[in-house]
């Protein structure tokens, strides 16, 4: 009989505050798909830089006509040069930091030159004797970058060394302040779901005032007078955050499984399922929010 009151009540504050409840599911619906959105940007930062970096490689550029540096003030790296920087490259002493080796000689460079800047006017006008040669290095642990830098940056024949991971660095940097963004936003969003709330929370027991009034003559508790206002909030953050978790899955899957990784192939990308994992999260944070505010609300505006 309780059970059947206490839904029967929800019921009714449903309908008469239909709107309100309405709105209430839609705040929660935007504001929780921001939250699961920074949540997929960390996500999918922490995966790429794992999947980059154990892939970051250090580049050891060779001296030209036009370097500036003093190790190339004898002009450009002579066979006798690269050798040497190849064979102690290669040597014991940095075996524990070395793992590939790869030379890349101008005409190469040309080569890559042209295929990355296909559709530049300049592209045409440089030439192989103005881009260096040099050697890529994979590294064991890409975090040991200074070793080969201190090494080789005053090398005889060596120009400048060069490591990916400012490259990268600089793309995850704009990746995490997209993802804080994305936070600010659901945190304001987050903020006007639970004033809402409350609001609905509000109106729906000042309209029942009556009623519960009379509950609490014959003798009805606090709670069972208090659950059917907090189970309204509850329920319509709950749908909000069900419709925000839905949104975020169709994203993943469409999105990132249907199109990005078809044309990035070569970048790793989380997944749909990785997704699902934040559902449940999405759901729990909808509802105790919902709750909290709903009884905070009922027992600084509502005496029953």
């Amino acid at each position: 009989m309780r059970l059947a009151f206490i839904l029967s009540e929800i019921g009714s504050g449903i309908r008469r505050n239909l709107s309100m409840v309405t709105s209430v599911i839609l705040v929660t619906f935007i504001s929780l798909t921001f939250v699961g959105a920074a949540g997929l940007f960390q996500l999918q930062i922490n995966q790429m830089k794992g999947y980059w970096y154990d892939r970051v490689q250090v580049t050891v550029y060779l001296c030209v006509d036009n370097s500036s540096e003093a190790s190339c003030a004898a002009g450009p790296v002579t066979e006798d040069q690269r050798a040497a920087i190849e064979t102690k490259l290669r040597s014991e002493q940095f075996a524990p930091y070395v793992d590939t080796v790869s030379y890349e000689s101008q005409d190469e460079a040309l080569g890559h030159f042209r295929d990355q800047f296909a559709n530049s006017p300049i592209v045409d006008s440089v030439t192989a004797d103005q881009l260096p040669e040099s050697f890529r290095v994979g590294l064991v642990d890409a975090e040991k970058y200074e070793v080969i830098n201190e090494a080789f940056s005053s090398e005889p024949g060596v120009d400048a060394v060069s490591d990916q991971r400012d490259f990268l660095e600089a793309i995850f940097r704009y990746m995490n302040w997209a993802s804080v963004v994305a936070l600010v936003i659901a945190g304001i969003m987050t903020f006007c779901a639970i004033l809402l709330i409350a609001t609905t929370i509000r109106l729906s027991a000042f309209s029942r005032r009556r009623e519960t009034g009379i509950m609490r003559l014959v003798g009805a508790s606090k709670a069972v007078i208090q659950l059917p206002f907090v189970l309204e909030g509850v329920i319509a953050a709950v749908v909000g955050a069900v419709l925000a978790s839905a949104t975020l899955y169709g994203a993943s899957r469409f999105v990132i499984d249907g199109w990005l990784v078809n044309t990035f192939p070569q970048t790793a990308f989380i997944s749909s399922q990785q997704v699902l994992l934040l559902v449940p999260a999405l759901v729990l944070l909808g509802a105790i929010l919902a709750g909290l505010s709903s009884l905070l609300t009922l027992r600084r505006y509502v005496k029953v």
